[in-house]
């Protein structure tokens, strides 16, 4: 069979923000599906998202419910949601009711009345909501053949009428294997919802779906305001930015600064800026979007530390001025904090910021608080995920700037307590060291993957003007190390052996 020969099958939009790359392009038209889960983990939420998200007048969607909550009562809570749209009721979306059906009558009973109502109306879609009810009911007067053939009847019929069917249901990971209803889908969907310490968080699996390749593995979801989100595990890991053979500088707004990087940041770099809490990361950071504001562009700021407001306080005591950027809409300060973030929704919030402010500077700040901001669960790969979040933004083409807390040893120049240094193009690294009796502040630029940068290291100061840096800080060995020690000047007329006097002549 030649591919011009192959059944093209139509793939429906679920109308749930990120669902569709999870699917390999959304919902295959006609397909017979299972929600599977425990209860409050979002199953009849994301069936109601696809219902209005597909439904129309011409093709409207059948909502059987079967001993659960009356319909009612279910749209009383789904009407909330931004995707409710309470004129598709009754003309795009009918509720009808099997429980009176359910309880008196047997499998072909119930299977009767979905097919009566189906053949009356050509549904597009169609939901029943639980089906797990009907199974239960009937599980002690049939037999397990019984109950598969109503199943494949029941898959058979809607198939014809070429509607595409979601059967909802309560059901332990165990029930998989035994249970005929999961052998005649064509795709299964389980959802969960995770107790991690205090935090909750949701998870969604495509363990099956015929005749399209999804996503494999465990996706984080949300349900928010509008409805579910959910967030591919594998965001960020695809696509490609052809970077220009000579790529401009981007100033960090401080000269001296540039000049030790060779003219500033390559555009399109991830930039690492390390050191001990109080050392200015933030103020290099912030310098860094202003100086990008003065020139026209639009940045974004995660910041996980502080509150928006106390940030451009702080800001605005240096002389740089967010606020005004954040009123003309060039700047975006997100504030992320919840202790159940995960990071596939923490990048998925900054990249869809970047696309709709048009941003060419990324912020993280820090690290450190980006981890705590995490549900515990997901602070084991933290690693892994700021690999896939850092290719992501850069993918984009912005040029990301993140700031890492480091714990000062006085051994060692540490430049990340994540082992990420590889993730990033450059690193600039910030320490302490004493010096004659003053703890003073030093700068270096450890690495450059664009080019050429200074090996000095420079002293600098935060005043109310920001960041300053000064001279090379001469006359000791040591400095990276924290505890320099004075490099004596020698003695021209001592050798390494003693007093340097003139050769000695033979007697």
């Amino acid at each position: 069979m030649s591919a011009d020969d192959r059944v093209t099958i139509r793939k429906l939009p679920t109308g749930v923000p990120g669902l569709d790359d999870i699917l390999g392009g959304g919902l295959p038209e006609y397909s017979f599906n299972i929600i599977a889960g425990s209860p409050g983990s979002g199953k009849t939420t994301l069936a109601h998202q696809m219902v209005f998200a597909n439904s129309s007048p011409e093709r409207p969607a059948l909502y059987f419910t079967v001993l659960g909550e009356p319909a009612i009562k279910m749209l009383r809570y789904q009407q909330q949601f931004g995707f409710f749209d309470p004129e598709k009721l009754n003309d795009a979306i009918r509720f009808i009711n099997l429980s009176e059906v359910v309880l008196e009558e047997d499998l072909d009973a119930v299977l009767a009345a979905i097919v009566k109502e189906v053949e009356a109306v050509s549904p597009g879609f169609v939901v029943v909501d639980s089906f797990r009810t009907v199974v239960r009911k009937v599980a002690g007067a049939t037999g397990e053949a019984d109950l598969q053939a109503f199943i494949q009847r029941l898959a058979l019929h809607l198939t014809s009428w070429q509607a595409t069917t979601f059967l909802i249901g309560e059901y332990s990971e165990g029930e998989v294997r035994d249970n005929p209803v999961f052998t005649v889908a064509d795709g299964l969907f389980w959802m969960y919802q995770q107790t991690e310490r205090n935090s909750i968080v949701r998870k969604l699996q495509v363990m099956k779906l015929r005749g399209q390749a999804s996503v494999p593995g465990l996706h984080t979801f949300r349900i928010t305001a509008q409805g579910i989100q959910a967030f591919p595990r594998t965001f960020g890991l695809s696509g490609r930015v052809e970077r220009e053979a000579v790529r401009r500088r981007l100033s960090l707004g401080v000269p001296e600064l540039d000049a030790m990087m060779g003219g500033g940041v390559p555009e399109g770099d991830s930039l690492l800026i390390a050191g001990p809490s109080g050392a200015g990361k933030s103020v290099i950071a912030t310098q860094f979007v202003v100086e990008g504001l003065r020139g026209g562009e639009s940045a974004i700021m995660a910041i996980f530390e502080e509150r928006p407001e106390e940030y451009c306080e702080r800001a605005a005591k240096l002389g740089l001025d967010l606020d005004t950027p954040r009123r003309e809409g060039r700047l975006d300060l997100l504030y992320l904090r919840p202790l159940d973030l995960s990071v596939d929704e923490t990048m998925r919030e900054i990249v869809d910021a970047v696309e709709r402010t048009g941003a060419t500077r990324v912020v993280i700040d820090s690290l450190a608080g980006f981890e705590l901001a995490l549900a515990p669960g997901f602070r084991t790969d933290f690693r892994e995920s700021l690999y896939r979040m850092i290719g992501a933004l850069t993918r984009t083409g912005v040029t990301v700037v993140s700031t890492v807390e480091l714990v000062e040893r006085f051994t060692e120049l540490a430049l990340s307590p994540y082992s990420i240094s590889f993730l990033s193009d450059d690193i600039i690294r910030l320490r302490y060291a004493e010096v004659d009796a003053q703890l003073r502040k030093l700068i270096m630029v450890v690495k450059m993957r664009g080019g050429e940068h200074s090996k000095d290291i420079r002293e600098y100061e935060i005043s109310s003007e920001g960041l300053r840096i000064g001279n090379r800080l001469l006359g000791y060995r040591g400095l990276i190390s924290g505890l320099p020690e004075p490099i004596s000047t020698p003695d021209p007329s001592l050798d390494a052996g003693g007093p340097r006097g003139d050769p000695e002549q033979p007697e």
